[in-house]
């Protein structure tokens, strides 16, 4: 009701100042003739009017115009579905399209200068660091165990609630799984969330989700600015949000020092370098700031986004149980070398290998498909930084936000045919059931070019052990199939009001 009565204050407030500046737009645009612009979805206006639906709204748009743009006080704001033009902003011309003062202002308080609000010489000295760490095998081999150990921990919740016949948010133990491994990975520490032992790291956690979503709230809440110069409404909760996530991650940060620079700490070098805080520690010195900022920035992108697509991997195996039985089946057979050693579901999860998981070609095409329908992030956003022509002849001016749309591209019948609208992990499957990539410019839940996610690989681990493990042992059921399931408009893609399921033994287990 808050948010309501919100948009209702600002579209009346906008209302009058929208209209003209959509006036004066087309009488500028009609006056210079040498500049052909993209056709009006609409305003501004009709963006937070449909906020509610917003990813339904703009693939409605989009299936009208494949590209459009929306008229607001401040800029053009373009949307694309078109794989040409996703393709020429993220690699082609990818110079000329970045993240811009625009998201910086928005995210530098929560994020600071990490990777994903930064552009040009910082972004590609940390796109660099980052890019040698997530590819070695020390740090693949350490969160694979972090993952084996959590979704066993997630398993045995599972097993009481499936013996006490009891409803779980399954949305909300993803979140938490997700959140306790990520933060194993990237500070060395344990969080457990899922249990809650850890009383300062449940101040964290929240503190940490409601910072996210307020940093959302900015981009709709014209009057932020204003909000935390006075320090007051949301702004002032987002402060004291990230004063508590500071004062948190700081203290981990002097420990993680102090214990590196013990003389004794060089005895077990290799485990001290496992997690990502220690392996920058030795790169980069001991600039708390610099840590701080990268670090948080992976565990935003490693937290939620994995979490939500398991959440809507279960949703969807939910709605085409036929599409479940075929993944439990391919799991049991990938795994039965190990069954003799496998005795419950810790022993079964810690012996889950590499090469088990990569004979999952089916599940993995499961996962993708989920993603396709059901990206983590469903909107991504660019600042133009000067006058361009994109690849269907129309142009762009300077600082226009130029956003594609991973929702919607997912749902357009001329990328992926008739078929569109229906679940089916066969379609990334070849012949002889192999899984086969698609363009990443059409495929774009990761994005792509030189922005693509660096944890893609380590997202994808993580999903197949939680997803093996959990369907070896588990049949989900949702708690009411015929209660509608939506998303909630943020920027990532959660289940509004989570996923609420029946969780049942599976025979032999």
């Amino acid at each position: 009701m808050d948010i309501l009565q919100s948009f209702i204050s600002i579209t009346v407030n906008v209302l009058s100042l929208v209209f003209c500046v959509f006036v004066l737009h087309l009488l500028t645009k009609k006056l210079n003739g040498k500049k052909r612009y993209h056709p009006i979805g609409g305003t501004i206006f009709n963006q937070l009017f449909n906020f509610h639906r917003l990813h339904h709204y703009m693939t409605d748009l989009a299936g009208k115009h494949t590209t459009y743009r929306l008229i607001s006080p401040f800029r053009n704001e373009i949307y694309t579905a078109d794989p040409a033009n996703v393709e020429y902003i993220l690699k082609t011309n990818f110079d000329n399209y970045g993240r811009g003062w625009y998201h910086y202002t928005n995210l530098k308080d929560l994020l600071g200068g990490g990777i994903f609000t930064v552009d040009g010489d910082k972004w590609r000295e940390q796109r660099k660091l980052s890019s040698h760490e997530f590819s070695t095998r020390v740090l693949r081999d350490f969160s694979s165990v972090v993952f084996r150990k959590n979704v066993a921990k997630l398993g045995h919740i599972l097993s009481e609630a499936a013996s006490s016949k009891k409803t779980l948010d399954i949305q909300d133990l993803f979140m938490k799984a997700t959140l306790d491994s990520i933060f194993r990975i990237a500070f060395g520490a344990e969080l457990d969330s899922m249990c809650g032992s850890n009383e300062e790291g449940k101040k964290f956690s929240d503190a940490f989700d409601n910072a996210s979503e307020m940093t959302l709230w900015r981009y709709v809440d014209i009057f932020w600015k204003i909000k935390r110069a006075l320090n007051i409404g949301s702004e002032a909760k987002l402060k004291d949000n990230i004063r508590t996530i500071d004062e948190f991650v700081d203290k981990l940060i002097r420990r993680k020092t102090e214990q590196m620079s013990k003389p004794e700490a060089n005895l077990s070098l290799q485990r001290k370098k496992e997690d990502i805080l220690s392996r920058f520690l030795q790169i980069t010195g001991t600039d708390p700031k610099f840590l701080r900022d990268i670090i948080l920035n992976f565990i935003i992108a490693g937290k939620d986004t994995t979490a939500i697509t398991l959440s809507w991997f279960i949703y969807v195996l939910c709605k085409y149980p036929h599409v479940q039985e075929k993944v439990a089946q391919e799991v049991k057979k990938a795994a039965s070398e190990m069954e003799d050693d496998a005795t419950d579901i810790t022993n079964f999860a810690a012996n889950v290998s590499e090469d088990a998981l990569e004979k999952m070609q089916y599940l993995h095409a499961a996962l993708t498909e989920t993603l396709r329908l059901y990206p983590a992030v469903p909107v991504d956003g660019k600042l133009c930084f000067s006058d361009d022509t994109l690849p269907d002849g129309f142009s762009v001016n300077k600082g226009d936000m130029v956003t594609y749309l991973p929702y919607a591209m997912g749902r357009m019948k001329f990328i992926w045919g008739d078929d569109v609208e229906e679940y089916k992990p066969e379609r990334w499957l070849d012949g002889d059931g192999f899984f086969r990539p698609e363009n990443p410019f059409k495929f774009t839940a990761f994005q792509a070019g030189p922005r693509i996610c660096l944890g893609k690989e380590f997202a994808y681990r993580q999903m197949k052990i939680f997803s093996a493990v959990l369907l070896h042992y588990f049949i989900f059921k949702l708690s009411d199939d015929k209660k509608t399931v939506n998303y909630r408009t943020m920027i990532n893609l959660h289940i509004n009001g989570g996923l609420h399921i029946h969780v049942l033994h599976r025979s032999g287990h």
